[in-house]
């Protein structure tokens, strides 16, 4: 496989072109930042432990009828991917309250939602990714009002799967953002990572909640430890299927 230019680079992944239009490969930094960038850093093997971690679960919801662009994972770091059209939202699924939940609706960190919470999300970095009310996101034409029913949908039936992978696991899904896009058919693929970087995960194992911490909330909030946490839920995620 020839690999042409590079398309996009982003805050944790590079996209290439290969010699098959239909066909992009992606590759996993170790880069990381928080704060819509406001800071960075790096993660010492990061790329690799999340391009493995995504692998297996994209595979792992694809048995399960969940449909994807993932191909193959030909390298470490490396990711072969079907080329899509991203559509411009960041889909959030919330299970437990915590992050910017808790600091604009006021409730305590940890509170169970009664019923899983999907939020839409801009994705657009000079704006600052903001959250968009059904009303402004079908103003903005960002999604059709069927293509909004679809991801509700799709992102509910991936938190349900998802949450009983990790529960196999020995770890709590908080929330998580999943990102999708429209294929050659027109049709919602899931796309992006599925990782320490996109979720958060609290080890079932640890009651103090800065130990219990598995993701890139260590990174965000100095907690230390960010290598071994990553490591650990790629090793507990890859002896786990759905």
């Amino acid at each position: 496989m020839t690999i042409y230019q590079k398309l996009y680079e982003g805050k944790a992944k590079i996209l290439y072109a290969t010699d098959d239009p239909d066909v992009l490969l992606t590759y996993f930094k170790d880069d990381a930042t928080a704060f819509n960038a406001q800071k960075k850093g790096s993660i010492q093997g990061k790329g690799a432990v999340n391009c493995a971690i995504s692998s297996h679960l994209f595979q792992q919801l694809a048995a399960r009828g969940v449909p994807t662009h993932f191909i193959d994972q030909p390298s470490a770091n490396e990711m072969r991917v079907r080329a899509v059209t991203i559509v411009p939202l960041e889909v959030v699924v919330r299970n437990i309250a915590a992050g910017s939940l808790c600091r604009e609706t006021g409730l305590e960190l940890g509170t169970v939602l009664k019923r899983p919470l999907v939020e839409f999300y801009y994705k657009n970095d000079g704006l600052g990714d903001p959250l968009l009310t059904r009303d402004r996101l079908l103003l903005l034409e960002l999604a059709t009002p069927e293509q909004v029913e679809q991801l509700q949908t799709m992102a509910l039936q991936i938190n349900q799967m998802l949450s009983e992978f990790f529960e196999g696991c020995g770890i709590t899904l908080v929330d998580f953002k999943l990102e999708f896009g429209l294929d050659r058919n027109q049709q919602l693929i899931l796309a992006d990572e599925i990782s320490p970087d996109t979720c958060r995960l609290w080890n079932q194992a640890e009651k103090d909640p800065q130990r219990r911490v598995m993701d890139k909330d260590r990174f965000r909030l100095d907690l230390g430890n960010v290598e071994s946490a990553y490591q650990q839920v790629m090793e507990r995620v890859l002896k786990a299927k759905l």
